[in-house]
């Protein structure tokens, strides 16, 4: 299966431009969208419940405002998570990956980022009582009218992959995946990707290393000490550099607005990590030597 679109290896990830992070301004916003096309970060990453239901529209504004063309960029999106928001009630956070559903979403995801296609419709989470029809209907639909040009999930597994495989093909899977969260590489779902050519992206590519101290922090800080000097790297370019190397061809999803830690997730890129410095990472994540 091959990707009909190109990219970018570093993803800006969106969920903190709004509501849920920095609150930028449409002008804000513009000048961030523009650095990150000056880096040649070209995909951005967004999701119909980020600020509360509200970033896609923000985003929207500050696109259509700006002067970018539709065709040098890259727009990702997610459906089907539901919780109580100012704009929805529910009384249970749920999915819903009825037919009609995932169609009003992205057509909803269309009108608010000012957009007549999304590069690619993600499942956002696997629900229990997902058709796999149904959603192939929707998908279908999708495609046809030219609105998603590729289909994809997150944080989904190989089997819940391979039960929609039965009726519609799986063009990538975004799921979390960092030094500290590496199980992706050891229960199938890299595997998958790898197998199946599908576009892996991981969220919080960064993992817990700056968030928290603890044992596992610790031993992963004085390993990155000698290795940021060999590499004349900083430790978050290290910590990428760590999940580029892995063969399915990740595309980390980079949450920072700030152009500087984008350009430095960008340098990461280049980084051409020894493979016994990438097993000293993980052995010191693991807190033991590999088998």
């Amino acid at each position: 299966m091959k990707h009909m679109t190109t990219y970018s290896r570093i993803i800006a990830g969106t969920m903190t431009w709004g509501n849920w992070g920095k609150q930028l301004a449409t002008n804000e916003m513009i000048a961030l969208m523009n650095s990150c096309l000056e880096l040649n970060i070209t995909t951005f990453d967004h999701a119909d419940i980020y600020g509360d239901y509200t970033t896609e529209e923000q985003f929207g504004a500050a696109f259509k405002k700006s002067s970018i063309s539709r065709e040098s960029i890259q727009l990702i999106s997610k459906c089907g998570i539901q919780f109580d928001a100012k704009t929805r009630t529910n009384k249970v956070k749920h999915y819903n990956y009825d037919k009609d559903y995932i169609i009003w979403s992205a057509e909803r995801s269309l009108k608010l980022l000012e957009t007549e296609y999304l590069d690619v419709l993600l499942l956002h989470r696997p629900s229990p009582l997902m058709q796999p029809s149904e959603i192939a209907e929707a998908i279908m639909h999708l495609k046809k009218e030219g609105k998603i040009r590729q289909f994809g999930v997150s944080n989904f597994t190989p089997s819940q992959i391979a039960l929609l495989e039965t009726v519609v093909p799986v063009e990538g899977n975004q799921i979390e995946y960092s030094l500290t969260a590496n199980e992706v590489m050891n229960n199938g779902i890299l595997d998958d990707c790898l197998a199946h050519n599908r576009l892996a992206m991981s969220w919080s590519p960064l993992g817990a290393f700056f968030r928290e101290e603890t044992e596992q922090t610790k031993r992963i800080g004085s390993v990155l000490k000698d290795l940021c000097k060999k590499y004349g790297a900083s430790e978050d370019q290290l910590l990428l550099s760590w999940i580029l190397k892995h063969p399915s061809n990740i595309h980390p999803v980079v949450g920072t607005a700030t152009p500087e830690r984008l350009a430095l997730a960008m340098k990461a890129v280049e980084i051409d990590l020894e493979s016994e410095d990438w097993f000293l990472l993980l052995e010191a994540s693991n807190g033991h030597e590999v088998a």
